[in-house]
This record gives structure tokens, C-alpha cells and sequence, in this order.
């Protein structure tokens, strides 16, 4: 192939990539797009998600963890255990996983596992892990101990909570009364 075949071919292609974007221009001025004055289907909203992409939380009313605890089921707190068992273990003497092992956890001091790297977040929370602060935690992980590792968003069901937290006092070789 010589160069006039070339610049006969290179010509070709510029001449149709002109053609094409005058036919569009003329296209935009015979039809032009109106803008909608409101959206045509609305989405309803009902808050603006915070920064860093996590849901909003709905405000739960104040209740009393002792009071839960009465009234909790250690083997609806097993079932509920069954979303932690693939990042921490139960049993006495359980190795760590992605998260510490939380057998006889009520009561113990923060940052109690022998191995695990703690956040800074956790072993900055002062205290032993008592039910309230459990409780608190499990809610909302994020919210109790901004900057944690722990990725679980939390269970926002009040009774749930308390159920898995008496749970979580059987494993333990001297439970915690729940009163």
C-alpha cells in the first residue's frame, strides 16, 4: 500500500467522523430536550444518609437493659449468635478469629483476649464490658466506639440484643445473674 492509499483511506475516515458529528449538531437544534420541572417518578427519602455511606438510625427509645434481660431467651439469643459465629468463637478456650473470642465476655475487661489486635477505638473505652455497655455496643458498633474494626452494623432490635446478651452470660463458667 502506498502513502496516496493511505491518506485516501485517513481522509475517508475523518470525512465520516465530521458528517456524523454535524448530523448531530443539527439533530440537537431541530429537537431539543425540555427539562422536567420535578422528577416524573419521585423517590421517597426518608432522611439524607451521613457521611462515610452508612443507613440512618432511627432514634430507639430509652429502655431499661435489666429489664430486657428479665425476660430474655438464651435460646433465641443462640439463633442470634449465629450472625457472629463467622467472625468470633464461643467456646472456653476458643481460638480467635476475625473478631476475639467471646466466651465469659460479661464482665470481662475491654480488650480481655490474649493475641487479638484491638482498635485503638476499643482500648480506648474505659470499664469492664457490662451489660449496658454490651448492649450499647452491639446496637450500634460504630456508634459506641467510633473508629472500631468491627464492620457489623449493629442489631437494632432491642429484645434481640438482650436475648443474645443472655445468651453470650451462659457462656461462662460462673453466669452473671441477670437482674
Amino acid at each position: 500500500m502506498n502513502s496516496f492509499e493511505i491518506n485516501k483511506i485517513a481522509g475517508a475516515v475523518l470525512a465520516c467522523l465530521l458528517v456524523i458529528t454535524g448530523l448531530n449538531q443539527l439533530g440537537g437544534m431541530l429537537v431539543s430536550p425540555k427539562k422536567l420541572a420535578e422528577a416524573a417518578y419521585k423517590i421517597e427519602v426518608a432522611e439524607e444518609a451521613p457521611k462515610g455511606g452508612a443507613a440512618p438510625v432511627a432514634a430507639e427509645p430509652e429502655v431499661d437493659v435489666k429489664t430486657l434481660l428479665a425476660a430474655a431467651s438464651i435460646d433465641g439469643g443462640k439463633k442470634s449468635a449465629a450472625k457472629c459465629v463467622a467472625c468470633h468463637s464461643f467456646e472456653k478456650g476458643g481460638a480467635n478469629k476475625v473478631g476475639p473470642n467471646l466466651f465469659a465476655i460479661v464482665d470481662a475487661k475491654k480488650g480481655h483476649a490474649d493475641g487479638f489486635a484491638y482498635s485503638d477505638a476499643i482500648k480506648k473505652t474505659e470499664g469492664p464490658w457490662t451489660f449496658e455497655s454490651l448492649f450499647a455496643f452491639i446496637g450500634n458498633p460504630k456508634g459506641y466506639a467510633p473508629g472500631t474494626k468491627m464492620a457489623f452494623a449493629g442489631i437494632r432490635s432491642a429484645k434481640e440484643r438482650a436475648d443474645l446478651l443472655a445468651y453470650l452470660n451462659s457462656m461462662s463458667d460462673s453466669p452473671k445473674p441477670l437482674q
